[in-house]
């Protein structure tokens, strides 16, 4: 019988692996889509996929995160792959929306222990809330989380934000539109 630590290690190996295959297929993908953000390694990605489990209810693997980035702000999407996944969908929603609210106040102490501390934006971010609009939405399939600012350094530290999260989630993350509908 395999010992539930074995199993976990060959999951984080497996999706090291499978991330690392996609990054590659969607490094190319993503040319001119606004990510300008070089791509993690895969073992940074299997870190931060690992660190995400104690943060995000939802599982990783059966979830994307899209990012948008805009003049005035951006858009962050979690969507279920599967949008009739009613567990996944309601657990991205409840996330999204704590995660708003703490957002709000200053506080991302969630995306710094997925990212670590020094994650691109942060520092500017946590020290801008009043200075940056937060709104939370439902999708059929997920949530979003709108940020707006007319603060051009609140914006610019938000698109090194998504930049690094998507270059963290790899294949998990994309950034430009989504098809996520309203």
């Amino acid at each position: 019988m395999k010992s539930p630590d074995s199993s976990r290690a060959r999951r984080y190996t497996l999706l090291a692996l499978t991330a690392a295959m996609a990054t590659s297929i969607t490094a190319c993908a993503d040319v001119g889509r606004g990510s300008t953000a070089p791509t993690a390694s895969a073992d940074r990605q299997a870190q931060v996929a690992e660190r995400g489990q104690s943060v995000m209810p939802f599982e990783l693997d059966r979830t994307t995160h899209h990012f948008q980035k805009g003049n005035g702000g951006g858009v962050q999407t979690v969507v279920a792959d599967d949008p009739r996944d009613v567990k996944q969908v309601d657990l991205v929603r409840r996330h999204l929306q704590q995660e708003a609210e703490r957002f709000r106040r200053g506080d991302f102490t969630d995306p710094a222990s997925i990212h670590g501390g020094q994650m691109p934006g942060l520092d500017v971010l946590r020290d801008s809330a009043s200075r940056l609009e937060i709104e939370y939405g439902t999708t059929d399939d997920g949530a979003r989380i709108t940020y707006t600012s007319s603060d051009t350094t609140v914006v610019a530290a938000l698109h090194a934000w998504f930049d690094a999260q998507v270059s963290d989630h790899g294949a998990h993350a994309t950034s430009g539109a989504t098809t996520s509908t309203s």
